[in-house]
């Protein structure tokens, strides 16, 4: 509309310049042609840091997934961002999908906050922010197929795997909670997200399987709540119930005839002994058979812990306080950390290979206790005690 009649036209505000502090380095442009050369250069910041010239080091995965992920998400993200086409580092220079991804990433592999990562590359915390989100959004939409429970060929495959891991047959899983920390003011006037350690936390509920792959998730409820709790509201849970899911049965061999044992899934005493979950025995004075169970129990949960230990290690934005999140965003970004990490198995990357330094993924928590006992999963576990005491130190081939 034009200016009323005799009225001044106003000058346009010239455009606010980034911070000084908010300014990239200039960028020398690289020799080679990989997009990796022109990126590292960004993330050195003018430093030739031995960090920042390794790309396995950078984004704790190989360049592999990294092509895969770019190509798993070009279409989907190009369309998302289209709105934002124009994000460009400090030196104007407008970024490509795998600069988006490698910025997403390092979000989540860091643990950064969004200003930190904004002034390394002369962006604005929003665009970090926004950049991040849309990487996650398009992850769920497009990577969902590698978190899904298992179909019946795939579970024979999982079952004799965790049989030979340690002689308990027709288990499926190992299932455990992880807390989530959260700034301690992210949720004013509110106690609910206050656990039993005086911490605000967030709750991730996962059943693994013998690779470390997540095959169930559930996060979203408050540190206040109890490992029994979480389970019983779960949709797993509902399942398990209704013979969904963990339902056919195996006879045991060189056992009477009759001995079945359900599938089952693997969990430390905070949960509730039913006839698709094991629990180790808890009362003293055991038995050799009872303490033969507990052992093997234990060892088999091992898996587990060292996922979560994985997850939090692998992703920083998941280890130590999350400042002040968005507690219906969090459950997302849980989420895409363990979709991320379930694609870095199913490809094979061979940076993930190893085990964790520590297997404590909730350190300084205590072990939570439930009495809750179902009488035939109590009579099966019997069964499975006398069954791997026969087993002695020999395992299944």
């Amino acid at each position: 509309m034009a200016p009323h009649k005799g009225a001044k036209r106003r000058k346009r505000k010239p455009e606010r310049a980034l911070p000084a502090q908010a300014q990239a380095p200039p960028v020398p442009q690289p020799l080679a042609g990989d997009w990796w050369d022109a990126f590292s250069r960004r993330l050195a910041a003018g430093k030739r840091s031995k960090e920042c010239q390794n790309f396995e080091t950078a984004f704790k995965m190989s360049r592999k997934t990294f092509d895969y992920l770019c190509s798993l998400i070009k279409g989907d993200f190009a369309r998302k961002t289209q709105s934002f086409r124009n994000f460009r580092f400090g030196d104007k220079v407008i970024l490509s999908v795998e600069d988006q991804v490698a910025v997403a990433l390092l979000r989540l592999t860091t643990g950064e906050s969004l200003m930190s990562i904004g002034t390394r590359f002369g962006m604005n915390h929003s665009s970090i922010s926004n950049i991040t989100w849309k990487f996650i959004e398009c992850l769920e939409e497009r990577a969902a197929g590698h978190l899904k429970w298992p179909d019946a060929e795939e579970m024979t495959t999982i079952k004799a795997k965790f049989e030979k891991i340690q002689g308990l047959p027709n288990c499926c899983g190992a299932i455990d909670t992880t807390h989530i920390l959260m700034c301690s003011s992210a949720q004013p006037n509110s106690n609910v997200w206050l656990d039993g350690e005086n911490k605000n936390s967030m709750i991730l509920q996962t059943v693994v399987d013998p690779d470390m792959r997540f095959r169930d998730v559930v996060s979203g409820w408050p540190g206040s709540l109890d490992d029994s709790c979480i389970l019983r509201t779960s949709g797993f849970f509902r399942l398990c119930q209704k013979g969904s899911r963990l339902a056919r049965q195996m006879e045991l061999p060189g056992e009477p005839a009759g001995s079945m044992v359900r599938e089952y899934i693997v969990g430390d005493p905070s949960y509730p002994l039913l006839p698709w979950l094991m629990t180790p025995y808890q009362e003293h004075g055991l038995s050799s058979e009872k303490l033969e169970f507990n052992k093997r129990h234990a060892a088999t949960r091992m898996v587990v812990q060292g996922a979560l230990a994985n997850l939090k290690e692998r992703w920083q934005v998941l280890k130590g306080e999350v400042w002040r999140p968005d507690k219906h965003r969090l459950p997302r970004i849980i989420y895409a950390c363990c979709l991320l990490n379930n694609i870095m198995i199913d490809l094979e990357d061979a940076v993930r290979d190893g085990k964790p330094a520590s297997h404590n993924h909730d350190d300084g928590y205590r072990q939570q206790v439930s009495s809750v006992v179902d009488d035939d999963a109590a009579t099966q576990r019997d069964l499975l005690g006398r069954y791997v005491s026969r087993l002695g130190s020999r395992l299944p081939k």
